[in-house]
């Protein structure tokens, strides 16, 4: 009586944060609950909206927190972690839960460094891409070597059998192909080819190519286990008679900071000397990353489609040597992540950033923007506003569209925020002519496929208390 008094009581509490319970799995229907019950905890900074379905019809969830939820802020760089691509890779999953949770919390708490981060970003979590696989998993748990030793894969795959992170787009090979064959390549946004769109490719990959499409994410990262280490790409080798073989992207330096970040920022991940059994690299060493190829050569990886076909930076964390930890294990998992989980999305904000504009003042969708001895350019947003990732020193960098074209030294400092650096295109575009483009740029906001949802004061508390107490009496029973 006295939990079902204390369940009734949190239904009357509806000014306050609702917790996401720790030290246990959420199963696709309370995870649904828990993201609610954030976003009615703090409806002012965030949003709860679907991506698209799985192949069993289950809901993509994506949880945004900013504090304008639904719309791109000109000027603002967008931000997005997404777990459970593997199914039996499950503690970034729960993490991604108590990341926004804790974000909830620390903001209606004014806690100065969550405050900046969540006005200042636009930021996009998706807990799990692949419920079908953890429901799967889920059916043997973490007792069983099958899902959570760091070789098994019971649930690892979506219910066609696709492994999903494995299933995007192959960029890299039309970009080393060309490069073999001395053909002119672009060097960003290749174009998919048309063989891709003739095989069998998940419902899953196709909402996130539709999302990744539709929003001008900056920085991502994607949650793994089965090791302990930070991926950058590329993931595809550069010579196909030799499997790990390094191969280095046009932002090397850059990537190799982004994963270090993290790495760095977490109490074992780069300490030489740890006990991690599953490290058989010995990255723990080597500052806790790993090029991606150099492990093992992966096509049509998620790393290398973002590179390549997005302006998105994206690396892949491995968390932990167990798939699927037991649940008790999961507090000290968000002990060691948080600050990295933290740090990592603060790298949004280094480099340059600012707006292309044409001499009439309107924002210029579409230019690229180009670092000298950087053989990697970005395009601006519906806004003519852009993020460039940089590490600290002195660019010559050019903002380009047809054949006009303005340059300018840009500085980036060690420690401060993104260096605005704006540029303006002498040309007589016509605020018409301007609407045309912005109307021919792939929209900010939701996909197709995605579904805006709207939720009512409470009503994830609601769910979330029900299926709390029924999950209860069903252990009891």
């Amino acid at each position: 009586m006295a939990a079902v008094a204390t369940l009734f009581a949190l239904l009357l509490w509806c000014g306050a944060s609702v917790g996401v319970e720790t030290g246990r799995y959420h199963n696709t229907a309370e995870m649904e609950a828990a993201l609610r019950a954030v976003a009615d905890s703090c409806p002012d900074v965030t949003r709860l909206y679907s991506i698209g379905t799985s192949e069993e019809g289950r809901e993509l969830w994506v949880l945004e927190i900013s504090d304008n939820p639904g719309e791109h802020e000109p000027g603002e760089p967008e931000f997005r972690y997404t777990g459970n691509i593997h199914g039996n890779e499950v503690a970034g999953r729960e993490l991604l839960l108590y990341l926004a949770d804790y974000l909830c919390s620390r903001y209606h708490a004014r806690d100065s460094r969550v405050t900046r981060l969540v006005d200042e970003t636009r930021l996009h979590l998706i807990p799990s891409l692949n419920p079908d696989g953890f429901e799967m998993a889920a059916q043997l748990g973490h007792q069983s070597y099958r899902t959570s030793s760091a070789h098994g894969d019971y649930g690892r795959y979506n219910t066609r059998g696709l492994n999903l992170y494995r299933d995007f787009p192959a960029l890299g090979k039309v970009l080393f192909t060309n490069r073999y064959n001395n053909h002119k390549v672009k060097n960003n946004h290749l174009r998919i080819p048309e063989s891709y769109w003739s095989r069998q490719i998940a419902n899953e990959t196709k909402a996130f190519l539709d999302w990744a499409g539709s929003y001008p994410f900056v920085l991502g990262a994607n949650l793994h286990g089965g090791s302990l280490v930070a991926v950058y790409p590329f993931d595809l080798g550069q010579n196909p008679a030799d499997l790990t073989s390094y191969s280095a992207t046009a932002d090397d330096e850059l990537y190799r900071h982004l994963a270090g970040t993290y790495a760095s920022a977490h109490p074992v991940m780069a300490t030489c000397g740890a006990q991690v059994t599953c490290d058989t690299l010995n990255t723990t060493c080597k500052g806790g990353i790993q090029n991606g190829a150099s492990w093992f050569s992966v096509p049509g990886s998620l790393l290398d489609y973002s590179y390549l076909g997005t302006n998105a930076f994206e690396v892949a964390l491995e968390l932990g040597c167990d798939k699927f930890p037991a649940p008790e294990e999961l507090p000290q998992l968000w002990d060691d992540n948080r600050e990295p989980l933290l740090t990592y999305m603060e790298q949004v904000h280094i480099g340059i950033k600012g707006f292309v504009r044409n001499n009439k003042g309107h924002g210029m969708p579409g230019a690229a923007i180009s670092v000298q001895g950087i053989q990697h350019d970005i395009t601006t947003a519906k806004d003519g506003d852009y993020w460039r990732l940089l590490m600290p020193g002195t660019y010559r960098v050019t903002a380009y569209w047809k054949s006009y074209e303005d340059t300018k030294t840009c500085e980036v400092t060690e420690d401060g925020p993104a260096t605005t650096c704006d540029f303006i295109l002498h040309t007589d575009l016509t605020p018409d002519m301007h609407s045309f483009l912005r109307n021919n740029v792939p929209d900010v906001e939701a996909s197709t496929s995605g579904v805006a949802i709207q939720y009512q004061p409470c009503a994830g508390i609601a769910v979330y208390a029900i299926t709390s107490m029924v999950t209860a009496l069903y252990t009891i029973l």
